[in-house]
């Protein structure tokens, strides 16, 4: 069977006919299931090209029949519960994720291990200069005035932000994580780096966390949190900033309004994870007695951040199917692709959110933010000319 024209031109066999009852049924989790399984198989195009046509059709058109509009409604209206996340949750849903092999992420990300969003603020940089950017244009944003500042970085990572913070603002940096991978990488990264006595990590849930600080960083965690613990999350945020704090929160989110995660996601990638509108998470700030301060869009940076990882993975293809297997592969080649296609062809974008406690805590306008970014490409550049 042939269905429209022009590109991209894709191919797909179904090799029995559960398959097909089962796409038909579900295609939100099935079709992701089947390629995974091999039920699926490309004849021509690739799992990019498929899932562009498939994103492309689908926020246009989505499937009309009648199990597939109960079963989203089923999800919908379950989302809450999917993602109530307490602190075991949490902690077992990073692992599920996160302390997958080290050489897994080493072989599809950058040097310094940014799994979040790049910024490509010209085009033609590599994946390295554009992470790069991503640190220096939050750290331009929080406002980092002096040195000895006291940071937390929430959702540390493996140690990369808080590293540039450390390095690039003289600031007293504490990283926090729930991933014990992450944590001995991050934990090595520091005794190295040789600014041991301001830069620590440890593995804490947020809730837990104590102290006080001038400044707070969380990129690509919030995402995780889900939304029943979005008012606790905020009011921690409120307990650890100082009066004349700032934060900037970056996290995946939505340009439609509220939805509801992927099922295939949550079952195989992010369980309990949620990406959320902005009416969904102002509000909880407000709550929390805070000010957001400025909100940037970012829209199609992810989706070339996705296109870089997927070509690095693909290129790493036979080393990662001995790390694990062939059907691994498969997943990882199905979500690389598919969230890709969502920041290109759907109303996937990522927000950049700065918060404050007072309204004389920044600057009235915007020009300190690019001042401050240029001035920490002036200073990268000199540490490169003397290293050189």
């Amino acid at each position: 069977m042939h269905f429209g024209r022009g590109e991209p031109k894709v191919a797909i066999r179904l090799t029995d006919h559960q398959a097909a009852l089962a796409l038909a049924c579900d295609p939100l989790l099935k079709l992701g299931e089947l390629y995974m399984d091999g039920r699926l198989v490309l004849e021509e195009g690739d799992v990019a090209d498929l899932l562009a046509l498939v994103t492309k059709n689908w926020a246009v058109a989505p499937p009309a029949q009648l199990p597939v509009r109960l079963l989203t409604a089923a999800r919908r209206a379950v989302r809450r519960i999917r993602q109530f996340n307490p602190v075991s949750r949490s902690r077992a849903n990073v692992v599920h994720h996160y302390d997958l092999s080290q050489e897994l992420y080493r072989l599809f990300l950058d040097t310094d291990r940014q799994y979040s969003c790049a910024y490509f603020s010209e085009p033609g940089k590599s994946l390295e200069e554009a992470q790069l950017a991503k640190k220096r244009h939050i750290a331009a944003k929080l406002w980092l005035n002096r040195p000895g500042l006291k940071v937390l970085d929430i959702g540390c990572g493996w140690g990369g932000m808080a590293l540039e913070l450390a390095r690039a603002a003289n600031a007293d940096v504490t990283g926090i994580t729930l991933s014990e991978e992450q944590l001995v990488v991050a934990r090595e990264r520091a005794a190295r780096s040789g600014m041991g006595e301001r830069l620590r990590f440890d593995l804490v849930d947020y809730r837990t966390q104590r102290g006080s600080y001038d400044r707070i960083v969380s990129v690509g965690m919030f995402e995780h949190v889900g939304l029943p613990q979005y008012p606790a999350f905020f009011a921690k945020i409120s307990t650890l900033l100082k009066n004349d704090g700032v934060m900037l929160l970056h996290y995946i989110g939505r340009a439609e309004g509220p939805g509801e995660t992927n099922p295939w996601i949550a079952k195989y990638i992010f369980p309990g994870g949620y990406c959320p509108a902005l009416s969904e998470v102002l509000p909880a700030i407000e709550r929390a007695g805070l000010l957001v301060t400025d909100i940037e869009v970012l829209r199609l940076h992810y989706a070339q951040t996705l296109r870089a990882w997927r070509e690095r993975f693909n290129a790493s293809r036979a080393r990662i199917a001995e790390l694990y297997d062939e059907r691994f592969c498969r997943m990882w080649e199905f979500y690389l692709a598919g969230s890709e296609m969502a920041f290109r062809h759907d109303s996937m974008v990522v927000h950049q959110i700065q918060i404050a406690r007072r309204t004389d805590s920044l600057p009235i306008t915007r020009d300190y933010m690019l001042e401050n970014e240029r001035a920490l490409n002036q200073m990268s550049q000199a540490r490169a000319v003397q290293a050189a």
